[in-house]
């Protein structure tokens, strides 16, 4: 797991910046009730995305447990609270809507994420909608010379598939209500970059190498032509429930 605290100056600029922000912040917009004036950010990280969650008559809250995050979100002007999202200092149901961008497929510990949806359901109102991405890291690399060699690696079933996801929301007291894609703009990855990313963990929650090392992989990939050529860029999916 990367140290948030240590990387949240450098970080937005290595994960698409400000045009991914806007395509997420956009997304995520679409899928919230028309009356809703209440939203929470779990997992906001610098704020980039939560920054630009704005629209007339909505009150946006971010919550990160990451300090370095955190103050990055408060420098962005938004107003946010140091919280782990399996307990957040907010009334149960006094919220009208959760959103989790790129957040559940980093929760590998065991019962981590459905603790994340459970506290998602806590707090919203009846009627109330919790957005997240699934999927995330599935969405990288689709059809490429990477995903080739990858496939015989991957994790069945990571934190934030779809598949997962829904059977947390149904114990939440949740249930599918919408869902929107947006481009990961400037996120697609080059061999060389995949080969750093398997080595620094960042596939961690996707790849699970079997009959082999991280470090075999990425000679592997090191291996494969146009090193710095980035292949497309993915495509990520949000889905909405709604609290009954």
């Amino acid at each position: 797991m990367l140290d948030y605290d240590a990387e949240a100056g450098a970080y937005d600029a290595t994960r698409g910046g400000v045009p991914r922000a806007e395509a997420a912040a956009a997304a995520v917009l679409g899928l919230l009730p028309a009356g809703a004036a209440t939203l929470l950010d779990l997992g906001c990280g610098t704020g980039i995305v939560t920054a630009r969650l704005s629209r007339p008559g909505l009150r946006v809250l971010g919550a990160d447990a990451s300090y370095g995050m955190a103050a990055m979100a408060a420098g962005r002007g938004v107003p946010v609270v140091l919280a782990s999202g399996a307990r957040l200092p907010v009334p149960s149901g006094s919220l009208d809507a959760v959103s989790a961008v790129w957040l559940l497929h980093l929760l590998r510990e065991p019962g981590a994420a459905p603790a994340v949806v459970a506290e998602a359901g806590r707090v919203l109102r009846p009627g109330g909608v919790f957005v997240t991405t699934v999927d995330k890291d599935a969405a990288h690399d689709v059809g490429s010379d990477i995903d080739e060699l990858l496939a015989p690696h991957l994790t069945p079933t990571p934190a934030d598939s779809a598949e997962a996801v829904t059977a947390y929301v149904a114990g939440a007291g949740l249930r599918p209500h919408g869902e929107a894609r947006f481009t990961g703009h400037g996120q697609g990855r080059t061999p060389r970059g995949a080969a750093a990313a398997l080595l620094a963990g960042q596939y961690a929650s996707r790849v699970s190498p079997r009959g082999t090392t991280p470090r075999e992989l990425a000679d592997r990939l090191e291996l494969l032509p146009g090193q710095d050529t980035p292949r497309a860029e993915p495509t990520y999916r949000l889905r909405s429930f709604v609290r009954s």
